[in-house]
C-alpha cells in the first residue's frame, strides 16, 4: 500500500509533464521531484506513515473504547430506569392499596360510630323514660301524700266536731288497753 501511493505520487507529479531534457540541475521540475522523493524518504526513514498510523489506531481504539463504555452506561442506565420504573409501580400499587385499606377502616369507623350513636340515644331515651317514671311516681306520691294529709285534716275536723269530751276519753283508755295488750 505504501508502494502505490509513492508509485501514485511520482506518476501525478508535475515534472513527468514538463518539456526538455528531464534530468537536469536546470529543471525546476526534476529539483522539485528530487526535493518531494527526498521528503517522502525522509518520512518513510522516520516511518511516519507507521506513526500516524498507530496513532490513528490508537485513536480509534480509544474511541472504541469510550463507545464501549458509552454502551455499558447506556445499558445500566437503562436498567436503573427500568428498576425506577418497576419500584414506582410498585409504590403506586402499594399506595392503590394503603388508600383501599383506609377507606374500608374509615367505612368500618362509620358504621361503628352509627351504632355507637344509636346506642347513645337508647341510652339517652332510656335514661329520659327513666326520669320521667321517676318524676310520675314522686308526683304521684307527692298528690298520695298531700291528699292523706287532707284527709287527716278533714277527718281530724269531723271528728273534733262530732267528738265529745267522754268520747275522746273513751278513745285514748281504748288505746291505752291496746298499746299494754301489744307491750306485754
Amino acid at each position: 500500500m505504501k508502494k502505490l501511493s509513492v508509485l501514485f505520487a511520482l506518476i501525478a507529479s508535475p515534472a513527468l509533464a514538463a518539456s526538455g531534457p528531464f534530468i537536469s540541475l536546470g529543471n525546476t521540475d526534476f529539483i522539485v521531484l528530487l526535493g518531494f522523493l527526498v521528503f517522502i524518504l525522509v518520512l518513510l526513514k522516520f516511518k511516519v506513515p507507521g506513526m500516524l498510523g498507530g496513532m490513528l489506531d490508537k485513536r480509534a481504539e480509544g474511541i472504541r473504547s469510550d463507545l464501549d463504555e458509552a454502551r455499558a452506561l447506556r445499558e445500566e442506565a437503562q436498567t436503573l430506569l427500568a428498576s425506577y420504573e418497576r419500584k414506582q409501580k410498585e409504590v403506586a400499587e402499594q399506595s392503590e392499596r394503603i388508600v383501599a385499606h383506609a377507606r374500608e377502616e374509615a367505612n368500618i369507623a362509620a358504621e361503628q360510630a352509627k351504632v355507637d350513636i344509636q346506642a347513645s340515644i337508647a341510652r339517652r331515651l332510656q335514661a329520659a323514660e327513666d326520669q320521667i317514671t321517676s318524676a310520675q311516681n314522686a308526683a304521684v306520691k307527692e298528690v298520695r301524700d298531700t291528699a292523706v294529709t287532707v284527709a287527716v285534716a278533714a277527718a281530724r275536723e269531723v271528728i273534733a266536731k262530732q267528738m265529745t269530751a267522754a268520747s275522746g276519753n273513751a278513745l285514748i283508755e281504748d288505746a291505752i288497753k291496746e298499746v299494754e295488750a301489744k307491750l306485754h
